[in-house]
């Protein structure tokens, strides 16, 4: 047999294992040695345009990127006036949310929460839809006081965590010394009878609410991401997302969102190019782009997928549909002649397909939001132990 072998398989993804990372370690050694040190044990070898995506959690632990719940309160007390605060559209989240609103309680004599229904932003279930349809409730227009909820809809627990939210909240805040009043709408004028020193906590339409608001007469609009985006009392801080991205670290402490996460990919490429000679993509990932058809859970929690990330992963996908080739323009052929047409027109595909009827069908989203989930679903959220994941083959297609 003589030539290069074909390549059987396309696209890899490994997790990849890691000592635990503390604050003040040295990530981009640590990211760039791990994968040499499984790449030597497993055997593979690194290619131009691999991708190495480290996990948000690591970077901003490796940072130091935390803020307690006493520095949360002094901020918003600071910048919302310690009175009545509306707190608006927050996600049903113990690990997300919840540490966040005892900060947020902290800083204020009374809260209103208004949460939107059926569902958070993220798709969290407060109550089914054919419940809404059965009371001949509008959730479009109808503002529901708590008691007016628990009336018509009783007690209605997460059908994952088993946690009924809006008890959860509403004890939370009294605990946190604040009065507690709940509403349920899903527009954000609603809350103005009620308050006007606000703060919108929803994650990717926050620039919408707050122009509403503020159009509307509120006196002062905080989001979440101007929650914490510069440091209190010595505090960690995120100045473009603020709170938004954070996790529960402890009881009273979060971690955010990692920031100036730019040099550490640019480092840890500049690493492996040294090492190996290859040339690989690297990015920060947080939580992937995709929803769950059972729950309904829209896994993006984060304010993006990726904060930070390589030059070669600008941009989206340029890639012809295989099946609409062989399905259209080569529908005759078959076996090697079938082959061989779909590489020749791979080969000499144009650099940009949009609006091609040929690209149909592929994927219209950013790469890094692509890459970013499939690496957040190769990691998990649990105990894999593998916060940097190795991804080959990504850009290969047919004819490679």
């Amino acid at each position: 047999m003589t030539g290069k072998a074909e390549r059987r398989v396309g696209t890899v993804s490994r997790g990849i294992r890691c000592p635990i990372i503390r604050e003040g370690d040295d990530l981009a050694s640590i990211v760039a040695g791990s994968v040499l040190e499984a790449a030597e044990y497993e055997g593979f070898e690194l290619r131009d345009r691999d991708v190495i995506a480290v996990t948000e959690s690591v970077v901003a632990r490796s940072q130091g990127n935390y803020v307690t719940v006493q520095q949360i309160s002094e901020d918003v007390r600071a910048k919302l006036g310690g009175e009545t605060i509306g707190v608006i559209f927050p996600i049903l989240s113990r690990n997300r949310f919840a540490i966040c609103l005892r900060g947020i309680a902290g800083g204020a004599k009374k809260i209103v929460l208004m949460l939107s229904y059926p569902s958070d932003e993220v798709g969290n279930e407060l109550v089914s839809l054919d419940k809404i349809d059965a009371a001949g409730v509008n959730p479009y227009s109808d503002v529901l006081t708590l008691e007016k909820y628990r009336e018509l809809f009783g007690v209605n627990r997460h059908e994952f965590t088993g946690v009924d939210y809006v008890e959860y909240y509403e004890q939370l805040i009294r605990e946190c010394g604040a009065e507690p009043e709940i509403i349920f709408a899903n527009n954000p004028r609603a809350i103005l009878p009620y308050a006007d020193h606000i703060l919108n906590c929803d994650i990717h339409t926050r620039v919408r609410t707050k122009r509403i608001l503020l159009e509307e007469g509120a006196k002062v609009v905080c989001s979440l991401d101007e929650i914490m985006n510069a440091p209190v009392g010595g505090s960690g801080y995120n100045e473009k997302y603020g709170l938004l991205g954070s996790n529960k670290s402890t009881e009273d402490k979060i971690k955010l969102f990692p920031r100036d996460c730019k040099p550490l990919v640019l480092d840890i490429q500049e690493r492996i190019l040294k090492a190996t000679g290859k040339h690989v993509e690297v990015m920060v990932y947080g939580d992937g782009a995709f929803k769950d058809p059972q729950g309904k859970i829209w896994e993006l929690a984060d304010p993006v997928v990726s904060p930070a990330y390589t030059d070669g992963l600008i941009g989206t996908p340029n890639e012809l549909k295989l099946k609409y080739l062989a399905d259209n323009d080569y529908k005759d052929l078959s076996g090697e002649a079938l082959k061989e047409a779909i590489s020749e027109s791979i080969r000499k595909k144009d650099a940009d397909l949009k609006g091609s009827m040929a690209s149909q069908g592929t994927t219209p989203r950013q790469l890094t939001d692509l890459i970013g989930s499939l690496c957040d679903l190769t990691s998990g959220s649990g105990d894999k132990g593998t916060p940097v994941v190795l991804v080959q083959g990504y850009f290969d297609n047919y004819t490679n």
